[in-house]
């Protein structure tokens, strides 16, 4: 660790020539920045807004010497949680995220708890603007971020960055190889760097991560915050749904899924007629589609947001709000985690497993294999690879309850066994939260 404070007062690192490059393009890139968050507007209006962050204006904070996390979207804000609130309790807290939904999740879970804004593009003038007008004392990175000119500008005014809860998938390792240079000056830049698995560890030390400045915490999503209320949440929504009828969740599913998932219901409602399918998109913006993609296929769907029991004639119910996932996990009999039936890496897989739920996954699980590894093992979580495995499992599981039963306690205990993650970080980041006059930032 002292080494790695060492390093905060060096010289700039030797990388001035490719970042020099990399600052070039994202420049050229930014008008195209700017029209995808208009395209992607006409599905999320949050991405009209406040355009002015994104390249630095946000409001100064009232004190100097906040600690920074950021967080890209709901999956890390949710994962985060648990050491935000911990931090909280030692200094000021700025939450930085990339995308609506993000922002609407902090808001959410911390109110007026934590200062908010977007992350500023990776551009030298707008992380300067951002440094001046914040003066963070520590920068904590979630999981995959690296960002070369806020990390160099960070170690140039004596902010110390640490990238925790670190994955590198095998498809990141093979797209970083490709600028290795770049990131191996990008590391260099990082106080300290906390890997997920070991396997994590070995992809980063592959790119040119130091060792010595590298600890193996294990995963925090471990130590998932679950609400002290939930199990009346998920008894009042079980009553919505229907309390005599089998429930088979869906969860953070993607474009391309959805369709897949109706077909093995299809399946499942031959042996479970009474089934209710309950679908939760991962994005908003796809909430009024896969409703009418559901209605197209000729099933009576119902929508969380009209606020009404699921009458028996209805098949699928669709979980079309925001931070109640734990609870609909927690309703359900059986979970299927999305973004697994299509290459998109998986989603959280611990939520249901915490839950108590027996856990179904697709193939692609890019950002969760040690997770689905260690779910498999246990005999908590089942793969499935097509339409018709998935059927198959889904109706074995609603029709045999001790199986149920069984993989959701081996789940509950695997996830309490792993937890503690938030202490060891602490732990971690405490001489990096030793107060400091906070320099401005400079170019």
């Amino acid at each position: 660790m002292a080494a790695g404070a060492r390093r905060l007062s060096g010289a700039a690192p030797p990388f001035c020539t490719v970042r020099s490059f990399y600052t070039a393009v994202l420049y050229v890139l930014t008008p195209f920045a700017l029209l995808r968050l208009l395209r992607r507007g006409f599905a999320e209006r949050g991405y009209w807004q406040r355009w002015p962050e994104r390249f630095g204006f946000v409001a100064a904070p009232a004190q100097t010497g906040a600690i920074w996390v950021h967080a890209v979207s709901v999956g890390e804000v949710q994962a985060a949680a648990p050491l935000i609130r911990a931090l909280c309790r030692r200094a000021p807290v700025m939450v930085t995220t990339t995308t609506p939904t993000g922002s609407r999740q902090v808001r959410r879970l911390f109110g007026d708890e934590v200062l908010h804004a977007y992350v500023p593009y990776d551009l030298p003038s707008a992380v300067r603007r951002f440094l001046r007008r914040v003066r963070p004392r520590l920068l904590v990175v979630l999981e995959t971020e690296l960002w070369p000119n806020l990390f160099h500008l960070c170690r140039r005014d004596g902010i110390p960055v640490v990238l925790v809860n670190a994955r590198v998938s095998a498809r990141s390792a093979a797209g970083y190889r490709r600028v290795r240079p770049l990131v191996r000056a990008t590391l260099d830049c990082l106080a300290a760097i906390v890997p997920q698995s070991r396997v994590d560890a070995e992809r980063l030390l592959e790119l040119g991560a130091d060792r010595g400045r590298m600890s193996v915490t294990g995963n925090l999503k471990f130590d998932v915050e679950l609400p002290p209320s939930l199990l009346e949440q998920a008894q009042a929504l079980r009553r919505i749904l229907g309390v005599n009828r089998p429930v088979w969740i869906a969860a953070s599913t993607h474009e391309g899924e959805e369709g897949r998932i109706l077909d093995a219901f299809g399946e499942v409602r031959e042996r479970f007629p009474e089934t209710l399918l309950v679908i939760v998109p991962r994005h908003p913006g796809r909430f009024a589609r896969v409703s009418a993609l559901c209605r197209h296929r000729g099933h009576r769907t119902v929508l969380r947001t009209q606020g009404v029991a699921c009458p028996p004639g209805a098949s699928v119910f669709v979980g079309d709000t925001m931070g109640e996932l734990p609870a609909f996990y927690a309703a359900a009999d059986v979970a299927f985690v999305g973004g697994s039936l299509v290459d998109a890496g998986g989603h959280n897989l611990l939520e249901p497993a915490a839950a108590g739920v027996p856990v179904l996954t697709g193939p692609h699980l890019g950002n969760f294999t040690e997770v689905a590894g260690l779910l498999a093992r246990a005999g908590a979580l089942r793969k499935v690879h097509d339409t018709a495995e998935l059927a198959r499992a889904v109706a074995e599981l609603l029709g045999d309850a001790p199986l149920r039963h069984r993989m959701g306690e081996r789940g509950q205990r695997l996830v309490d066994r792993n937890r503690g993650i938030v202490g060891r970080l602490l732990e971690l980041l405490d001489p990096y939260l030793i107060s400091r006059p906070p320099r401005s930032g400079r170019g």
